[in-house]
């Protein structure tokens, strides 16, 4: 396995009103992100992250038993299948953030994981659940509405080219979860979000960075693009970045476009980084169980 990995990050906007039905907002955003995925796999792209909830609208901003339908199983639906498919011909790693369906109606935030060969390798499903107003229009962060908390813990996938784990949107503000990946050996960290100016930019560059530093690995950060009709709550501000285990940006997209970026990941700068910054060596568990005897 190489230490030089290139990491391919997709941020996209949303180009159907939310009036219209899901089955619309789904193919239309299904063939936008083949062909980006297509575009990544051009530039020379191992591993591609898409954007959170990548088949449609950023739908949270209101609570509407409509999007119920966008649901999946996973990894038993049609989306994931069709990206098992391109991946495998493309010989290339896809982390896919998708709405699934448990049984008759159980809903998840979640991201699967396909190797390079096809394969599905698992999924992750977001354990930190947002329920947050935004604006004066009734618009806000709505995830309880749709989500069930994760809970399959907090998972590393061995896959072809690095060993990845995912975190997703607004699991980034809790230092819990990102500690434990890296404890069971993650190289990199894919955080696919949907985020607005005005709510938490001033953050977002800031927490992730200092995730990667403290956990000695890269993490590849995604934000959609743009606003989102009818609900307009709020700029989407892109920026999707790959950031090294020192905190340095290897690369960032644009604040307001549409953009596939691909960057190097160097193991070897992991490495140097843990064998400088012992944080694993000196972590002090056993003085740690007031995290969780103490709730709010």
């Amino acid at each position: 396995m190489s230490d030089i990995v290139k990491i391919g990050l997709i941020q996209a906007t949303n180009d159907v009103d939310g009036n219209e039905s899901v089955a619309n907002h789904k193919k239309v955003a299904i063939e936008k992100h083949i062909r980006l995925v297509n575009e990544a796999k051009e530039k020379g792209a191992q591993i591609v992250c898409l954007q959170e909830i990548f088949y449609g609208p950023y739908f949270c901003a209101e609570q509407n038993t409509k999007w119920y339908d966008a649901a999946e199983e996973v990894p038993n639906g049609p989306t994931t299948k069709l990206f098992q498919e391109l991946a495998k011909s493309l010989g290339i790693v896809i982390i896919l953030p998708i709405y699934e369906r448990e049984g008759i109606a159980t809903y998840y935030n979640t991201a699967a994981v396909i190797d390079a060969d096809g394969s599905y390798l698992g999924k992750y499903r977001k354990h930190h659940i947002p329920q947050v107003g935004v604006g004066s229009e009734g618009c806000g962060f709505w995830e309880k509405f749709y989500f069930k908390p994760g809970n399959l813990g907090y998972t590393v996938f061995d896959t072809a080219f690095a060993k990845v784990g995912v975190y997703i949107c607004y699991d980034r503000h809790f230092p819990e979860g990102a500690r434990v990946l890296g404890l069971k050996g993650a190289e990199i960290v894919f955080n696919p979000s949907a985020t607005v100016a005005g709510l938490s930019e001033y953050l977002w560059k800031i927490e992730q960075p200092a995730h990667a530093v403290a956990n000695g690995y890269y993490v590849g950060a995604i934000n959609r693009v743009g606003f989102e009709a009818p609900w307009n709550m709020g700029e989407f501000y892109g920026q999707s970045y790959l950031v090294d285990p020192r905190g340095n940006y290897v690369a960032v997209a644009s604040r307001d476009k549409e953009e596939v970026i691909v960057a190097e990941m160097d193991k070897r700068i992991i490495r140097e980084v843990r064998d400088l910054w012992q944080f694993y060596r000196d972590r002090r568990p056993e003085t740690y169980e007031d995290m969780t005897k103490y709730l709010p």
